[in-house]
């Protein structure tokens, strides 16, 4: 796990002080190690957190024992052994690094398919004077460039590029991207808040000579659906837990010492006692609660830790901790960012970082397996009478008490935009495409994330929105609030249902073995059956987020008299500042629903203000 940062161009050297620049911002990401490589037309900087071979021989970047290929990576490729085990060479290292870069020299850009992991790649091949950036099929790492002519700035954060000064120089503010993240409270790839500044998309291998600059994507989620389906509930449960079992002991795979997220929840239960049935000692578990009792999910973790035996650490969140972090966290993901359980996560990550520098997730289970409540509200929406009465619907709604005004922006939907879309934003608390319209200043562009028109069978209309999900929301706000979040304080984050195996199984398990009659995540709890007795974790979701409507009120709401102030929204004329005057107005007599909408617009407006965007 690390951090890397690079620069290609066919003209100019670059000066070796910007790749030390562009490495230093992004130190955290790699306390352990620091080296560089440059030649006429490329240099590559690396930050090393060192995970597996922790000897200065596996530093990066690496070169291939025929001379030829250049390496450095961010991320883990946990079926290196296996790998190692084809090839045709002596290794000197016990690293994955070293396995992978071979498998490259031996096998082509085709080895891509053969990794089991999380990765960004950066790949120099000195023969060709060509340059390949790949990213993992989840997109669980990060890569952000700046290309400008034939020059192509890259690196693991948005601040490794904004660290030069020239490539500021050129920035544009997205207008697009504002209008996405109005709607989702992120950006999605590729889009950045910057017009020059790209993500790579996941599955995908960027190829950059002196006459090409190619996307070639090696997966796509859409292309792993089938035509048949698995329906028997027997199989399903033994293949998910062969393949999550499988999945769990490649991730305990280190040379240092590990523990796990433990929130009590399904996903992260099934993961530790699965994590303990195959360690010889207690693992590690660490989970956060708060003072909130609705809030706090502390207790349910420290039951289920006590009833699988792992030794087990609990923070509780006080205002003071939340308040401490709240506005760094803002400035963690440098674009806008409303995810605000970025804070809790932060936290947890700093007390499990005080006793291990891996931990395992339980990211990836309730896209696969129907979690959350958008797959309910998908079929409701999809009612052939609430399809044709939704409008005078959200209109009764809109005067009644505040859950059925919260409901009502469900079913004001606009039909010029994706419902999977429409459903995701008013989930989350987030203005809808037709609040967005009125709320932005200037003219936008419709803003519209596409999801494939046709797949090998056709998917109900829960399965569309579980791959919206996994396409979007779990890749561009999950993984990046986790990634951001453990690698601020030196720690790796790995997540066992993101194992491509398992995200290929639960594609095409029966939509009747994740969710029937109302039950979510049925598959997952069926299972867990067989290592937690039923009453430890048959709740009702809660989630991991902190009481930010009720702090809005009190302890955080100075961040609406500053950020949202008349002053600020007009010095910006980003938004219309009557809309935002009636937003206050509304949530401080009693709409508390509409508390997102004004933290999605308080870390708006600290970024334009930090930016100095006019």
């Amino acid at each position: 796990m690390c951090g890397i940062a690079g620069y290609f161009s066919y003209r100019n050297k670059i000066d070796v002080s910007i790749i030390r620049q562009m490495a230093a911002s992004i130190a955290h990401r790699g306390p352990d190690a620091e080296q560089f490589y440059s030649n006429e037309h490329t240099a590559f900087a690396h930050r090393r957190l060192s995970i597996i071979d922790l000897s200065a021989a596996a530093n990066q970047p690496m070169f291939s024992q025929d001379g030829r290929w250049a390496i450095m990576f961010n991320g883990e490729i946990y079926n290196y052994h296996e790998i190692a085990s084809e090839l045709h060479v002596p290794l000197h290292t016990h690293s994955d690094t070293e396995v992978m870069l071979e498998a490259f020299s031996q096998w082509g850009l085709d080895a891509v398919n053969k990794l089991n992991g999380m990765f960004v790649i950066a790949l120099y091949d000195q023969l060709d004077e060509a340059l390949y950036l790949l990213r993992d099929r989840l997109g669980v790492k990060p890569l952000f460039y700046f290309k400008k002519g034939n020059e192509i700035f890259f690196g693991s954060e948005i601040k490794a590029l904004t660290a030069i000064g020239f490539v500021n120089r050129e920035l544009t503010i997205n207008r697009n991207a504002i209008s996405y993240y109005l709607q989702l409270g992120y950006i999605p790839e590729p889009e950045t808040i910057w017009n020059e500044i790209k993500k790579l998309p996941a599955g995908c291998i960027l190829k950059i000579t002196k006459d090409s600059f190619d996307f070639n994507c090696y997966w796509k989620p859409e292309d792993k659906i089938t035509s048949a389906v698995i329906t028997d509930e027997k199989d399903a449960k033994q293949k998910l837990n062969e393949l999550l079992e499988s999945a769990v002991q490649y991730r305990m795979i280190s040379d240092v010492p590990f523990g796990i997220f433990l929130s009590g929840g399904i996903d992260s239960s099934l993961i530790t006692a699965l994590a303990q049935k195959n360690n010889s000692t207690p693992v590690k578990t660490f989970s956060i609660g708060f003072n909130e009792h609705k809030y706090n999910e502390a207790q349910h973790a420290a039951t289920v830790a006590d009833y699988l035996g792992t030794d087990h650490h609990e923070f509780k969140v006080t205002y003071n901790d939340a308040i401490q972090l709240c506005e760094e966290s803002m400035d963690l993901f440098d674009e806008p960012f409303a995810d605000s359980s970025a804070i809790p996560t932060m936290l947890v990550s700093k007390l499990a970082r005080q006793q291990v520098k891996m931990v395992l997730g339980g990211d990836g289970g309730d896209e696969l397996f129907m979690g959350y409540g958008m797959y309910r509200w998908a079929e409701r929406l999809n009612h052939p009478l609430v399809k044709i009465f939704h409008k005078p619907i959200a209109a009764i709604f809109s005067v009644m008490n505040d859950r059925y005004k919260r409901a009502a922006t469900l079913f004001d939907y606009d039909s010029s935009v994706s419902i999977q879309q429409h459903i995701f934003s008013q989930e989350q608390y987030f203005f809808s495409n037709l609040e967005t319209k009125s709320l932005l200043n200037e003219n936008y562009s419709e803003t519209e994330l596409e999801i494939p028109a046709s797949t090998a069978r056709k998917l109900s209309v829960a399965e569309t929105q579980a791959l919206f999900d996994l396409k979007y929301y779990l890749k561009d706000d999950l993984l990046v609030k986790v990634d951001r979040a453990t690698m601020r304080y030196g720690l790796e984050c790995r997540s066992p249902f993101l194992d491509y195996r398992v995200v290929e199984f639960a594609f095409n398990v029966s939509q009747q073995l994740k969710m029937k009659n109302g039950e979510l995540k049925i598959l997952p709890r069926v299972l867990l059956k067989d290592y937690l007795p039923e009453e430890l974790f048959n709740r009702p979701k809660q989630g991991f987020a902190l009481p930010i409507k009720l702090w809005l009120q009190k302890e955080l709401k100075y961040l609406i008299d500053d950020y949202l102030s008349e002053e600020t929204i007009r010095k910006h004329a980003v938004v219309d500042y009557t809309a935002v005057a009636d937003l206050k107005k509304r949530f401080f007599l009693g709409n508390q629903f509409l508390y997102n909408r004004l933290w999605n617009l308080i870390v708006l407006h600290r970024w334009l203000r930090k930016n100095d965007i006019r």
